[in-house]
């Protein structure tokens, strides 16, 4: 999964204009985070954006498919070249891969309070 470093500075640029990123390598690609929460990732000079039953049509409209991964799909699917290029497309597609992230994590931290203690 290995990225240039020219595209890996392209897309942070392009994503810093959407608001506050970071990223971080990963298993030879890149994760990123918009406010803290992981949204994207960068794979073979690739950018996916997270997605879930809210926003997985978006993409399969635009013909995108999913990371695929050691044989697993991953819930990050490729992002059109003309939304990485457009301010505005780019502004509204991460904040949809965003409110993913925060669904998610919601669901996660349901699941653990949900979750019975162990009797000692």
């Amino acid at each position: 999964m290995p990225v240039s470093e020219g595209y890996r500075e392209y897309v942070m640029g392009r994503l810093e204009r959407v608001g506050q990123v970071t990223a971080r390598n990963m298993f030879g690609g890149v994760g990123i985070y918009f406010e803290g929460l992981f949204c994207a990732l960068i794979a073979e000079n690739v950018l996916y954006f997270k997605v879930d039953d809210a926003n997985r049509l978006d993409y399969e409209v635009e013909g995108m498919g999913p990371f695929r991964s050691g044989g697993q799909t991953m819930q990050f699917y490729e992002v059109p070249e003309e939304v990485l290029d457009d301010d505005e497309k780019l502004r509204l597609w991460a904040d949809k891969a965003l409110d993913v992230a925060r669904r998610k994590l919601v669901e996660k931290r349901g699941k653990k309070k949900a979750r019975p203690k162990k009797k000692k």
